[in-house]
C-alpha cells in the first residue's frame, strides 16, 4: 500500500467540498465522495501499527465471543401446555304441560215429581123448583192417571166408579089438593175417555236427537180435550217435563193420536182426560 501511494503523481488542488457532501477519513487518508475530488494523506507508522492493532484486537473479540456462543447450553423453551376443556351447555327447560284434569259430567237433573190427580166426586145437583124434567147434566172432566213410557205401552187404566144416583127432590106443593110431581130420572153415568186401546195403534213420541245426547229425561203431562169421534180437538201442557225439546215431543205425537171418547151410557161426549208421556233413556 506504501508503494501504491509513492507511484502515485501529486494531486491537484480543487476547491474545498462542500459541507452538505460527506467526507471519509481512513487510515490518515481523506477521501472525497464523487462530485468533490479525493485526497488521501500519507499516515505515520505508528498510526498504521495501531489500526494493525486494533484490526487484530477486533478479530480476537469476535472469535472469543464466538466460543464463548458455542460452550452455552442451549436453554430449550418450556412448553407450556394448556388443556381446553368444553363445558356442556345446560339443556333447555321444557315447559311442563300440566295434566289432563277429567270433568265429571254434570249429574242429570232429577224428574219431576209428579202429583197425583183424584178425579172430583160429583156436586150433588140443586133440588128442581119446577116440576118440569130437567136437561142433561154437562159431561164432568175426567182425569186419567195412566202414563206410557218410551218403550213399553202404558197398562189400561182402571175404570172410573159409576157416578152415584142423584136424589130426586120433592116438588112443593102449589096447591094441597094437587098431586106430587114425578121425580126427573136418573143422570146416567160418565165413562173416561182412552188412549191406551191396543186397536188405537198409537206410537210413542220421537225422542229428539239432541236430548239423547244432552241425556235429557223427564215426564209431560197433558190436558187433552177429546171430541165425541176421538179426535184430539185441544191440547194444553199441564206439567212441562224441564225441556222444550220434550214437551214439543209430546204434544206433536199426542196431536196425531185417536182415542176411545168419552160416554154418558150409550151418548159419545166430549170430555178432558190426562195424558202422562214418559221420557227415559235406556240403562238410566
Amino acid at each position: 500500500m506504501t508503494s501504491a501511494a509513492h507511484a502515485l503523481p501529486p494531486l491537484p488542488l480543487y476547491p474545498p467540498p462542500d459541507p452538505r457532501k460527506y467526507r471519509l477519513e481512513s487510515v490518515g487518508a481523506s477521501v472525497r465522495l464523487p462530485g468533490a475530488g479525493l485526497r488521501l494523506t500519507r499516515g505515520t507508522g505508528t498510526q498504521r501499527a495501531g489500526v494493525a492493532a486494533l484490526v487484530v484486537f477486533a478479530h480476537l473479540a469476535g472469535l472469543a465471543t464466538l466460543a464463548h456462543l458455542a460452550t452455552r447450553p442451549v436453554v430449550v423453551p418450556e412448553l407450556t401446555s394448556i388443556t381446553l376443556a368444553l363445558i356442556p351447555a345446560e339443556p333447555a327447560v321444557q315447559p311442563v304441560s300440566p295434566a289432563p284434569v277429567d270433568v265429571p259430567p254434570p249429574p242429570a237433573p232429577p224428574e219431576p215429581k209428579v202429583e197425583k190427580v183424584e178425579p172430583p166426586k160429583p156436586l150433588p145437583p140443586k133440588p128442581a123448583a119446577k116440576p118440569k124434567p130437567r136437561p142433561a147434566p154437562t159431561p164432568k172432566v175426567t182425569e186419567s192417571p195412566t202414563a206410557l213410557t218410551e218403550n213399553t205401552p202404558a197398562p189400561e187404566p182402571e175404570p172410573s166408579p159409576p157416578a152415584p144416583a142423584e136424589p130426586v127432590a120433592a116438588a112443593p106443593a102449589t096447591q094441597p089438593t094437587a098431586p106430587a110431581a114425578a121425580a126427573p130420572a136418573a143422570a146416567a153415568p160418565i165413562t173416561a175417555a182412552r188412549f191406551d186401546a191396543a186397536y188405537l195403534n198409537n206410537p210413542a213420541p220421537a225422542y229428539p236427537m239432541l236430548s239423547r245426547r244432552l241425556r235429557e229425561e223427564g215426564q209431560v203431562m197433558l190436558r187433552v180435550l177429546v171430541s165425541p169421534d176421538g179426535r184430539p180437538n185441544r191440547i194444553e201442557l199441564r206439567t212441562s217435563s224441564g225441556s222444550d225439546r220434550l214437551d214439543r215431543a209430546a204434544e206433536e205425537a199426542v196431536a196425531r193420536w185417536r182415542f176411545v171418547p168419552a160416554r154418558q151410557g150409550d151418548t159419545a161426549v166430549e170430555a178432558w182426560v190426562l195424558v202422562p208421556i214418559v221420557f227415559k233413556l235406556k240403562g238410566n
